[in-house]
């Protein structure tokens, strides 16, 4: 079921639910397959018997309709993948965050000053203690061995799995995979071993180029991999169409820090020239 905490303007919502104030919002009628989602907005007091959205989700939906920039964030950890999100409007900022096992996401507003601020929580950026030294800086394999590496991660995990299980697991299918040699093979597979979460951040927003409307971006990908501290994913590069990607392109980790992680997500908001550009081909 939907539902409102008013104090701290945020709502719970699934994908149905947003769809079906949107409709109303416009003032368009709502499919009959969101007819059950309807209700639901309808019993927790979001939306009125005639179709009126409280005064509280306006600037919500408003924002959601009509955004300047999109920044999407797509987190995989042992527990599967999330994908989080903000929505920069003229006014508003939207933040919405998803739960492990849950279809309703977290959707708040958030103060436009605190974005950079906002995003490092949405991937639990911290300073933290010291992180192990590794005898390299920089890994690179391809798209295939990683894969085959997180898949054996994944088929050996579960009670009664140590460590040491783990991490040979994944060694024997990287050696398998005949990419790597050592020390590159090792530590590689102490990555994989020890990675909390990975996830990729990515901002678009409209651009005018030769004239034409388009869509400018940007992005990068991070592993977060505990004791071993913080990896940029150089390669692939993002923002990369899927489709682009193949088993065998070239995968590469570069040791970072959560300092140079926040200036990456500083430096992925559009400057005040761009935002403006955005506003202005939205309101044409």
């Amino acid at each position: 079921m939907p539902s409102i905490d008013v104090s701290r303007s945020r709502f719970r919502l699934t994908d149905e639910h947003l769809i079906v104030l949107s409709e109303l919002a416009a003032d368009r009628p709502v499919d009959e397959e969101f007819a059950a989602a309807r209700k639901e907005a309808e019993d927790s007091g979001l939306v009125t018997a005639d179709g009126r959205l409280v005064q509280a989700l306006l600037p919500l939906v408003q924002t959601f309709l009509a955004p300047g920039v999109v920044i999407s964030l797509e987190a995989g950890s042992r527990q599967g993948t999330l994908h989080h999100g903000m929505l920069i409007g003229d006014e508003h900022v939207v933040v919405h965050e998803a739960w492990p096992g849950e279809a309703e996401q977290e959707y708040s507003l958030v103060e436009p000053k605190t974005l950079v601020w906002k995003l490092a929580s949405m991937v639990n950026l911290r300073q933290g203690p010291a992180t192990r030294e590794t005898a390299l800086t920089a890994v690179e394999t391809t798209v295939s061995g990683v894969e085959s590496a997180l898949a054996a991660l994944k088929a050996v995990a579960g009670p009664g799995r140590t460590v040491e299980d783990e991490r040979n697991a994944v060694r024997q299918a990287l050696a398998a995979a005949g990419t790597l040699g050592e020390p590159a093979l090792s530590l590689l597979a102490e990555l994989v071993t020890e990675l909390r979460c990975s996830w990729r951040m990515t901002a678009a927003w409209q651009a005018e180029r030769d004239h034409q409307d388009g869509v400018e971006g940007r992005g990068f990908a991070v592993w977060d991999c505990g004791p071993l501290g913080y990896w940029l994913r150089e390669l692939p590069q993002e923002p990369l169409p899927a489709e682009e990607i193949t088993p065998a392109s070239p995968f590469r980790l570069v040791r970072t820090d959560a300092k140079s992680v926040w200036s990456l997500i500083a430096d992925l908001l559009p400057d005040a020239e761009e935002v403006r550009a955005a506003r202005a081909a939205a309101g044409r």
